[in-house]
């Protein structure tokens, strides 16, 4: 059995299991998942017993290269994508039908539920979600894969990072070297925070140069076959005064981070629940007296996605299995001074954890002392 028949089959499992005669997959990576289609604009309905792509002619002769042994309906261009969804479910003769709340929008419900008469839609979610979690050889050996060209286009990055660089231009230079390291493109903007910008978790880049502040925040990872990676480290800038008074403060605050997440990464293993996880890193950083100061989770899910399950934070009920890979980033932000995050994606493994990252994070890995 392949792996996308396996998934399919899981899935199917499921459907039976809701009760629903039927489960509408709306979001392309998830219909990519189930199937090895890698095109967009197409609809994917799993019964207990069959599964139809629902697509286009733009896309006939890539489906047959992606799956062809997959049931099919093609539409003309006389009509669209909802429309021939309506047809098939008609010709089926379903009833009960679950559409992926999170792959369609209120409108695009609202047609559906308009164009299937006698037909009872609702929302669903996290069917595909679930089974995603978990990965599998393949999956894992593709995270790796991006995982390496993240790292080289990080060093890349540094090697040639000038006082002169804005913000912008760093996090232009990453997405350039993970194109040339071999990447589709980068998985998410780029986070690069100069300065007192770093006590930002999330800005957007300015023209902030690299040069007005000692230190800078990059955050970053990459795509590759479909899948992401997310890192995120602290740098010193190039040529700077390394005033004393900030890199005191800097060094006590990335020390309470890197512990705070060495912690964390420690507790890591299958039926481990996320809270514990959480609460080893929070609790540390709010024992070190900046509790108000981690402002956000410690982590999430990776894969298809920048961000999916599990949810690593203290309000989940996530629990750890093997094969799920996430990160771990805990984060300490002052105001008017900056912030520290430090970010790896880990592994779960049957007897513990792996950490699949392997840019250094000791506080020498900031820069030449």
């Amino acid at each position: 059995m392949t792996i996308h028949a396996r998934r399919l089959k899981d899935l199917a499992r499921a459907v039976r299991a809701a009760p629903l005669d039927a489960l509408l997959v709306a979001k392309a990576c998830n219909v990519s998942y189930l199937t090895g289609f890698t095109g967009d604009s197409s609809f994917c309905l799993v019964t207990p017993k069959r599964t139809i792509l629902i697509s286009d002619e733009r896309y006939r002769i890539q489906i047959d290269d992606d799956c062809p042994n997959l049931e099919t309906h093609i539409r003309g261009h006389d009509k669209n994508t909802y429309q021939a969804v309506a047809e098939v479910v008609a010709n089926l003769g379903l009833r009960d039908v679950g559409i992926e709340a999170s792959g369609v929008t209120l409108q695009e419900f609202e047609t559906l539920r308009d164009l299937c008469k006698n037909v009872n839609l609702v929302g669903r979610t996290g069917y595909v979600e679930k089974l995603r979690a978990i990965k599998d050889e393949s999956e894992i050996a593709a995270l790796r894969r991006s995982i390496s060209v993240a790292e080289k286009a990080f060093a890349a990055m540094r090697a040639t990072l000038q006082p002169g660089d804005s913000e912008k231009q760093v996090g232009d230079l990453i997405d350039h070297y993970v194109r040339r390291a071999g990447g589709e493109c980068v998985a998410f903007p780029p986070i690069v925070g100069v300065g007192d910008r770093s006590a930002l978790p999330h800005m957007t880049l300015s023209d902030r140069r690299v040069e007005e502040a000692d230190f800078l925040l990059v955050d970053w990872g990459a795509r590759v076959g479909q899948y992401h990676s997310d890192l995120t480290r602290m740098l010193w800038a190039p040529g700077a005064s390394r005033k004393r008074a900030v890199e005191s403060r800097l060094r006590k605050i990335y020390t309470v981070v890197l512990e705070a997440q060495t912690r964390a990464i420690a507790a890591l293993g299958p039926g481990v629940s996320v809270k514990v996880v959480d609460e080893a890193a929070r609790g540390y950083i709010a024992d070190a007296g900046y509790g108000k100061n981690f402002t956000h989770g410690l982590g999430h899910g990776i894969g298809l996605e920048i961000h999916e399950a599990p949810a690593v934070r203290s309000n989940s009920d996530d629990v750890l299995q093997a094969g799920m890979v996430v990160t771990i980033e805990p984060g300490i932000y002052l105001p008017e001074f900056g912030g520290v995050r430090i970010e790896d994606d880990v592994l779960i493994t049957p007897g513990g954890h792996e950490i699949l990252t392997s840019v250094p994070r000791e506080w020498e890995s900031l820069g030449e002392e």
